[in-house]
């Protein structure tokens, strides 16, 4: 065969294309993803419902007011008052659910002979209703010193939804590159992929991949939250989420591909899908520790802070102190660049783990030697 016969290797760019492309096809057509993925969106789903009953943002309670008694609601952001022209017109919309109870002058209260500080009565149907009390309340004035910015509550929820996001989504992909790559050369597959591209090809394809997959399902997951937050009238919520939403996504798209390196290439280390969970405990380590810090320390100023600029912790971290507004302009760029540096650095050492061990079969290949080569 002449050599002008002679098929040629594909490009890089080629390689790494097929490759990116039969993980996609691979994993769209897996049910543990989709399952995970449905899972992903009803905690975001519940997450957003959450925030509306913590954010307190309810409607108004509508009152039947009756003459005079019309100062005292209007004093009251939490209720809203419905005019009518006596008691009477007043029980009918009580008892058709319109209003939720009538507020009406204290018998003499023209004359100045009321018992009630603030001359009114209020008339529920079946029981005392409580809210519209509480609204017309006499409270004193309240002072703090250290005001929150963020309702205790919601800023846990918050919190909870950035960490259980990143969890969830860096341990379900990086633990399905993981058996990819062992069940590849577990099979001898990788020797027939490496006859034709690079190992560097293989690792960024499946590398892209995967990152393309949980890119794309944590967009989905943004757009699904801010529709939430738009359907349910949360649109306070919604402006201060905002900005640490676009951050969130910013930071998961490469803190995921740092991630992916090291996950195949520690499983690049055995030969056998029992050995996958001791090689890579170290990185799912790295992928639970920022979610149990962001839970149990979310209202930490000091944790939060450190965990915004280490990089295996930035993705949770950063975002969340932007939504709390404790994160000065620059911090975020200063912690994406460490970010960028560590992402690259881990790639370089993942992919000489990568080569050095992927065509080795048997025992577990020392770390020392997967880095000597």
């Amino acid at each position: 065969m002449s050599g002008a016969n002679r098929p040629t290797a594909p490009s890089f760019v080629d390689s790494v294309s097929l490759i990116a492309g039969r993980e996609i096809t691979m994993r769209l057509r897996s049910k543990a993803f989709l399952i995970s993925t449905g899972v992903l969106m009803l905690a975001v789903l519940a997450s957003v419902v959450l925030g509306s009953l913590f954010g307190g943002q309810s409607e108004p309670t509508k009152v039947a007011v009756v003459g005079t008694a019309a100062d005292a609601v209007a004093d009251s952001d939490a209720l809203e008052a419905v005019p009518v022209d006596d008691e009477a017109a007043g029980e009918q919309l009580l008892r058709d659910g319109e209003v939720d109870a009538i507020v009406v002058p204290e018998p003499g209260a023209h004359q100045g002979q009321t018992v009630d500080p603030l001359g009114i009565t209020v008339i529920g149907l079946d029981q005392t209703p409580t809210g519209v009390v509480q609204a017309l309340s006499v409270h004193p004035s309240v002072e703090l010193l250290d005001p929150a910015a963020v309702d205790p509550g919601l800023a846990y929820l918050v919190a909870f939804g950035f960490g259980i996001v990143f969890f969830m989504s860096a341990l379900t992909f990086g633990t399905t590159i993981a058996q990819s790559v062992v069940e590849e050369k577990q099979t001898r597959v990788v020797e027939i992929l490496l006859s034709t591209v690079s190992a560097r090809a293989l690792l960024t394809g499946k590398v892209i991949g995967n990152s393309v997959l949980a890119f794309g399902q944590i967009l989905a997951i943004a757009v699904l939250a801010i529709l939430g937050l738009m359907l349910t009238g949360q649109k306070v919520l919604l402006g201060g989420l905002g900005g640490s939403v676009t951050w969130f996504v910013v930071f998961f798209a490469i803190g995921f591909v740092m991630l992916a390196a090291l996950f195949a290439a520690t499983a690049a280390m055995v030969s056998r899908s029992e050995d996958i969970g001791s090689v890579t405990t170290p990185v799912t380590m790295l992928v639970m520790i920022p979610y149990f810090l962001v839970v149990f320390f979310f209202d930490d100023p000091t944790v939060l802070g450190i965990m915004s600029y280490v990089p295996f912790s930035a993705p949770v971290g950063m975002p969340v102190r932007i939504f709390l507004g404790h994160a000065e302009w620059w911090e975020p760029i200063v912690s994406l660049v460490i970010l960028v540096a560590t992402t690259a650095l881990a790639v370089a050492i993942g992919e000489r783990i990568y080569r050095n061990s992927l065509l080795k079969t048997g025992a577990r290949v020392p770390l020392a030697e997967a880095l000597r080569g």
